[in-house]
């Protein structure tokens, strides 16, 4: 049986650590994005902890759309991408946030997450894939079902491209389906929900723990992932690279 020591908030100490949120509203600022409620309640809790926070909204800048680095590169005028990409690469925890939109992610979630990807080929200074050891975690919410739906697709996405997911990673609130108060809204009930408060708070305590855990680790071993080793024809302990058997 494991041993489980029991800790207190004072032993964890996440100074040091960055965050970045994604928050993929629809809405361009100033108007009111129901979202950011749920960004900045698990954003404040990490800002508590020394943890540096950085909140983009996404529709706020000229990011292009595209599967490429930079996409001014492919005919676009503009594409704020690169320079957001910079705050990406600098993270340990990665979130993604957006609302609900026919059952699905919003379009500019989507967007985020094509742009994440397009850079999924890079490499980091262990010569692995530019994500891994990175945590990444969802916020999602809406009035209409979809929550998990929605979780699933953005964690899929990020562990793809590298991104290590811990546990309880995603949270949510809906309220009732059809037209009615979002989270934000007088009488929604939405910052009073137990429920979502209670999986906000176990996302952004495990997102702290498990990036520091890579961080003091020194990210994910090197070994068996390096695309440098793959395409060497290296053993790796499975099959040989197919171009070199």
């Amino acid at each position: 049986m494991t041993e489980h020591r029991e800790t207190s908030e004072a032993d964890q100490g996440f100074a040091g650590l960055r965050a970045v949120f994604f928050n993929c509203t629809l809405k361009r600022s100033p108007e009111l994005s129901h979202t950011s409620g749920l960004v900045e309640l698990s954003a404040g809790l990490m800002r508590e902890q020394g943890v540096e926070v950085e909140v983009i909204r996404s529709i706020d800048h000229p990011i292009a759309t595209g599967v490429y680095p930079d996409m001014t590169e492919h005919g676009w005028e503009q594409d704020a991408w690169p320079e957001l990409f910079e705050l990406v690469k600098a993270a340990d925890i990665l979130v993604i946030a957006g609302p609900i939109w026919l059952g699905d992610n919003s379009s500019v979630t989507k967007q985020v997450i094509e742009r994440l990807y397009a850079m999924s080929g890079m490499t980091n200074d262990a010569g692995q894939y530019i994500y891994y050891g990175k945590v990444g975690g969802a916020l999602v919410t809406g009035n209409e079902d979809g929550v998990k739906h929605c979780a699933m697709n953005i964690l899929y996405s990020l562990q793809h491209i590298g991104v290590t997911i811990p546990p309880a990673a995603d949270a949510g609130w809906i309220g009732p389906i059809g037209p009615g108060p979002s989270y934000l809204d007088p009488g929604s009930g939405g910052p009073e929900s137990d429920f979502t408060n209670r999986n906000t708070t176990f996302m952004a305590w495990n997102l702290m723990h498990m990036a520091k855990l890579l961080h003091q680790a020194g990210g994910i071993p090197a070994w068996g992932n390096v695309p440098e080793q793959w395409d060497s024809g290296q053993d790796l302990g499975l099959w040989p690279n197919p171009e070199y058997r």
